[in-house]
């Protein structure tokens, strides 16, 4: 099977909500083949009229990165396909086996072509909020390798932003809290996201760089995720709070 068949299969597997079976190990993907998949599966969306809205990070944790047998994070593309409004209701049969994740949210304010120093990130980054990302396996029984997750977007889904504030250096140390129906199922702090979320942003200026790709003006960067994922159910209300920067909130069906 060649990577555009599979970035077919692992299209039409987000698009019905009907779970496929891994694929790297049978078609022997190294993670350079994932990604090449994972742009030709962002290509399939862009043909039908989606528009790319930013970036995603993965594995910012440690412990997640020990856990994968990994030394570097991974990224996904965002669309606007996968935009959801404050407040919005979803019905959760759009997806397979969603789970969700308390983030923090920047916006860019111009064009990074090239990998950035911390120091730099005030000159590129003019806003930031609290955000949700739902991710969703695109494999049966959310199990993948790393090719695997790489080649299905590393799960990208949905995700919904709060309200913007002013840039901040100082977002290193903030609670982070997922609230499901007022009840706090998850917290962490900011530390977890590579112990200050901003460096998401210095990491995936080096990775996008290295792919050749430019994260463009007015594009968002989900930093990574502090605390688990957990389950979506249907008849609930999903927030995520953060230290300083607000909440933000979904429900579902």
């Amino acid at each position: 099977m060649n990577k555009q068949e599979i970035a077919y299969i692992l299209d039409q597997a987000a698009s019905t909500a009907k779970p496929v079976e891994q694929m790297a190990a049978k078609n022997k993907l190294s993670l350079d083949d994932a990604y090449q998949i994972q742009r030709e599966s962002i290509a399939l969306r862009v043909q039908r009229g989606e528009v790319i809205t930013g970036f995603k990070l993965g594995f910012t944790s440690k412990a997640k990165m020990e856990q994968m047998g990994v030394h570097d994070l991974i990224w996904g593309i965002l669309t606007n396909e996968m935009e959801l409004q404050q407040n919005e209701t979803i019905n959760l049969n759009r997806w397979i086996h969603p789970r969700v994740e308390p983030e923090i949210a920047f916006r860019v304010s111009k064009d990074i072509n090239r990998q950035l120093t911390l120091e730099e990130l005030p000159q590129f980054l003019n806003a930031m909020a609290p955000a949700l990302e739902v991710i969703d396996s695109r494999y049966k029984n959310f199990k993948f390798s790393l090719e695997d997750v790489v080649a299905d977007n590393c799960s990208s889904t949905g995700y919904v932003i709060g309200n913007w504030l002013p840039l901040s250096t100082d977002i290193s140390n903030l609670k982070m809290d997922l609230v499901i129906n007022d009840e706090i199922v998850d917290s962490a702090s900011s530390a977890a996201i590579l112990e200050n979320p901003l460096q998401s942003v210095v990491e995936l200026s080096r990775l996008a760089s290295e792919a050749g790709l430019i994260i463009k003006k007015g594009q968002i960067i989900l930093a990574g995720a502090a605390t688990a994922a957990h389950f979506l159910k249907e008849n609930q209300v999903a927030t995520g709070q953060v230290e300083k920067l607000g909440s933000v909130r979904f429900k579902t069906v």
